[in-house]
């Protein structure tokens, strides 16, 4: 009889919470149909991750029902912080005060400005050296960084991720169908220029595969604020612009809202000056290691260390280390430079 009680105890225990898990796949199913495909683009343009993102967006929308996401399309909680905002506001009551929150004309605003927010605010900087497939450094660095108030901030973030799946996401090269319609965007997708043949450099026992530039969507171009007739690319993931002939640093700083020596930082530049047509500039920080299929470079004639590092947009200092040689020096035509 005691088994029995035991048993049924057990049951009624279990019923409730299966259905409650039951229901959570549901809501985040729906959420991920509708946003992952932002996520995605999101991480390819600005490098945070795209699992992050997503259970941040479920945290702190309750999976897009929350008053602030429904009535301000703000997923992420983010607040107006003084006159720094620029766009419509929102009054919420959060943690028994009233607070202002940013409000945004469409779920995609808000994802931009989630990217946005972390990418542009120092406290946030670290986290970029963390690998994007690094979710629960990512999420402990949140919490580290004060992104929110509760103590136990990193470790839903983390949950969620595994819950449902979502570090999944981080491993894509290329967005899911998002749904655009839901979102009023609807917009046509250009035709993807088609690849080139990889780069084979005749050196003995030594084949390179040379990544190419892959052009930005209007989408991804979109929170950059300059005009859409100039292209936009990417490569390891990092967004760049070709130079022309004549242009500096600093032009090109003005045109992308960025700071002057946020710019030199980005490509290892060490004070302003004239650009030769064709220069890569990236509006982004460099990844510490190429893209994967990409181990080795056989070095071309007149090619440095700061030209491969830019030539496969990984950070000077993380190359050099990783060859264990200055960053001024020059290697021999043919020699072998490890990448990742």
């Amino acid at each position: 009889m005691k088994k029995i009680i035991l048993f049924l105890t057990f049951l009624i225990a279990f019923i409730p919470l299966n259905a409650q898990t039951e229901a959570q796949q549901k809501l985040a199913d729906a959420y991920l149909e509708k946003y992952a495909g932002f996520a995605v683009e999101e991480m390819l343009r600005s490098g945070v991750p795209a699992s992050i993102t997503l259970a941040q967006g479920m945290l702190e929308s309750n999976y897009g029902r929350s008053e602030l996401a429904v009535k301000a399309n703000n997923h992420f909680g983010i607040q107006c912080h003084g006159d720094a905002w620029k766009g419509k506001r929102y009054e919420h009551m959060d943690a028994g005060e009233l607070r202002q929150f940013r409000k945004y004309k469409s779920v995609l605003e808000s994802y931009e400005d989630h990217s946005n927010f972390l990418l542009k605010n120092k406290r946030y900087a670290f986290l970029f050296e963390l690998e994007r497939t690094d979710y629960k450094g990512w999420a402990r660095g949140l919490k580290k960084a004060g992104y929110a108030e509760d103590p136990e901030y990193a470790n839903k973030l983390i949950r969620v991720v595994e819950m449902f799946g979502l570090d999944a996401y981080d491993k894509m090269t290329q967005a899911p169908d998002a749904d655009k319609k839901k979102e009023g965007k609807k917009e046509k997708k250009k035709d993807k220029k088609p690849e080139k043949v990889a780069e084979q450099v005749e050196t003995p026992q030594v084949v390179v595969v040379v990544e190419q530039p892959e052009q930005l969507t209007e989408r991804q171009r979109r929170s950059y604020r300059y005009t859409l007739s100039r292209e936009m690319y990417s490569l390891n993931g990092v967004p760049f612009v070709y130079a022309s002939g004549g242009e500096t640093y600093s032009d090109i700083a003005r045109q992308y809202d960025l700071f002057l020596r946020e710019v030199l930082s980005f490509n290892d530049a060490e004070q302003d000056c004239e650009l030769l047509s064709g220069t890569v500039v990236y509006l982004q920080a460099k990844k510490n290691k190429a893209a994967k299929g990409n181990e080795q470079y056989a070095v071309e004639e007149g090619m440095d260390m700061k030209a491969i590092s830019q030539k496969f947009a990984v950070k000077l200092k993380k190359l050099c280390k990783l060859n264990n040689v200055s960053e001024d020096y020059v290697p021999e035509a043919g020699a072998v430079i490890k990448l990742r």
